[in-house]
């Protein structure tokens, strides 16, 4: 029977333990990325642009603004829908390092240090609940665990500036209000957390959702824990307000979808409003406390169809043209549900935090008293993350976090039964279980070393091919920078890349807010040639710049086999097109246009 042993909450002992696994993983991480540090390779076009507009704030632009002004630079730019928090910490490493080594240097720490300090604290938070609730042991298993989760590390390795890292740092500080001895101790982290969550990226609310429902159920289950549900909402309203303020101001009123915009924060006063009335009138019978609830959650249902119904059919995704929605939506594959994966991305996604939903289950059934309604609670927020991650692959990686100090529970249990096998061949066995169960992917690379390469069957993803190509803009930097600075025709995800190495604009980049210019990108690379240039002169493209090995210009050629990109692809460039020779080794083709 497990009981209380809530340990002080980061004592010396712990931080020397999760610090030395920390710097082990840092120094692998950076040797495994070096290559690509070397060379700016971004792993992602969305760190590529996070980079540029942490540089057009240092640069002078508003830090209420938030304007991509380089993109669809005819029409006004494209407003990002990207909060200032998380241009923050790479602004400060930028400016407190550029006196010491000058602008490039600078700005590679940033790249460098910022995923890395996200990746520690995003350690420390899951580790200090094992810390608290577990054992010495389940501390180093969960920073192991950690480590060795490819959803997670892929959203804290070095260049992985994008805002994914601080959602799991925050969805892991609101686990560690659960862990509070105090409900306004509890509320004020969990709301402020969520609050911080929600201000990156309103791809929280659904995690926020859960955790809220959580609360509500314990409040049904035990009306004196009440204030935990009421004291979180009046947090998340009040800091949500703030941060609000801080970052957006009054630049922008608009009711987004995408953001948390004025709806969102009205849903949150109602919320903390009607729950701290309906806790006032405490006692009550279940009917009344359940009535209320639905009450309030029809009221904010009812608050958004009214302020915001866009939102309520979808928001922003569901806007997208459908050329936008066929060509590059359906292609973002870690927005696609897990069962649209490859096997082995799939299995990543979803072992691990099946597994550590079985031990939070049965951490809950040898717990007694409050730790059994953690870990219960703990459980139910799990099974939500879970689900959540089903349907959004990119959510796999907190449902991972979440998952690991049970699952490094269970990992010390089932050590410790192989320990007590005399056999040796259960023991290698079990073992083997257990580093399948850390590493699902290891059957299948086992299997990859065992079966010839002509007879696999390929497993590779859109976005495993991007990453491999030899594509890189940074290093034409010189020869793009030696022309005048114009409008080039880039296809979507090479955008970012354009905009962050060379002063050109470009037509659009793959975020959805730009969607009528990424419309125009995929009409001209369908068209033929004689209209692509009829619609590049009526915007005033100078240039066209285009990796013919990447995945999208291929997607382009494929549906329209006598398009401008097949055209380009197939080395048939229109006599308008007047070619510059890029930088050795690269793939990329660079092209004037002569009107």
């Amino acid at each position: 029977m497990l009981v209380e042993r809530r340990r002080n909450a980061l004592p010396f002992d712990f931080l020397i333990r999760v610090g030395a696994a920390w710097v082990i993983i840092c120094a692998l991480l950076v040797a495994i990325n070096w290559s690509a540090m070397e060379t700016l390779r971004f792993p992602d076009g969305d760190d590529t642009l996070r980079l540029v507009q942490v540089r057009d704030l240092l640069g002078g632009q508003s830090w209420f603004d938030v304007t991509q002004y380089r993109a669809d630079a005819p029409n006004g730019g494209v407003l990002m829908h990207w909060a200032r928090l998380v241009d923050i910490p790479i602004a400060l490493v930028i400016l407190i390092l550029t006196p010491l080594l000058g602008t490039a240097n600078a700005e590679l720490a940033a790249l460098v240090a910022v995923p890395l300090i996200t990746l520690g604290l995003a350690m420390v938070l899951a580790a200090r609940i094992a810390w608290r609730l577990l054992g010495d042991e389940e501390t180093n298993f969960t920073a192991l665990i950690v480590a060795l989760s490819v959803p997670v590390i892929t959203q804290l390795a070095p260049l992985r500036i994008d805002h994914h890292g601080w959602q799991l740092v925050f969805i892991l500080a609101t686990l560690n209000g659960l862990m509070a001895r105090s409900a306004i101790q509890g509320g004020l982290v969990i709301g402020g957390s969520l609050a911080a969550l929600l201000a990156i990226s309103v791809e929280g609310l659904p995690i926020s959702v859960i955790f809220c429902a959580v609360l509500a159920l314990r409040w049904l289950r035990e009306p004196k824990e009440r204030a935990w549900l009421v004291h979180t909402m009046q947090a998340l309203a009040l800091i949500s307000v703030a941060l609000f303020l801080a970052t957006r101001g009054a630049s922008d009123l608009v009711a987004h979808c995408d953001a948390i915009s004025l709806p969102h924060l009205g849903i949150f006063a109602w919320g903390a409003l009607a729950l701290g009335v309906l806790a006032r009138l405490e006692p009550v019978p279940m009917a009344v406390r359940l009535v209320g609830m639905g009450a309030t959650a029809a009221g904010a249902l009812g608050f958004v169809l009214w302020a915001s119904p866009q939102c309520a059919s979808g928001g922003g995704f569901a806007e997208l043209d459908p050329l936008v929605h066929d060509y590059w939506y359906i292609h973002v594959m870690e927005g696609m549900p897990v069962w649209l994966q490859s096997l082995d991305v799939a299995l990543q996604y979803a072992v691990v935090p099946f597994i550590g939903l079985y031990a939070a289950i049965s951490l809950a059934g040898r717990s007694r008293d409050w730790l059994r309604g953690f870990w219960r609670d703990y459980a139910l927020v799990l099974a939500g993350a879970i689900l959540v991650s089903l349907l959004v692959a990119r959510a796999g990686a907190a449902a991972c976090l979440i998952a690991a100090p049970p699952l490094a529970w269970q990992l010390n249990q089932w050590l410790r039964a192989l320990r007590t096998m005399k056999s040796p061949l259960p023991r290698v066995a079990g073992l083997v279980a257990v580093a399948c169960a850390l590493m699902p992917t290891l059957p299948l690379t086992l299997a990859d070393l065992l079966i010839p390469a002509s007879q696999a069957a390929p497993r590779a993803s859109a976005a495993g091919q991007l990453k491999e190509s030899n594509c890189h803009i940074a290093a034409s930097s010189g020869v793009l920078n030696s022309l005048e600075p114009g409008e080039a025709f880039v296809p979507l995800h090479a955008g970012p890349q354009v905009l962050a190495f060379s002063h050109h604009s470009v037509i659009a980049t793959s975020h959805h807010r730009g969607n009528t210019a990424m419309k125009a990108v995929i009409e001209m690379a369908m068209a033929p040639a004689d209209e692509a240039r009829a619609m590049m002169a009526a915007r005033g493209t100078q240039y066209v710049f285009v990796c013919p090995n990447l995945i999208e210009p291929r997607n382009y050629a494929y549906a329209a086999p006598q398009g401008f990109m097949a055209d380009l692809i197939e080395d048939r460039a229109p006599e308008w097109l007047q070619p510059v020779e890029a930088a050795e080794g690269t793939t990329l083709k660079i092209w004037k246009v002569a009107y």
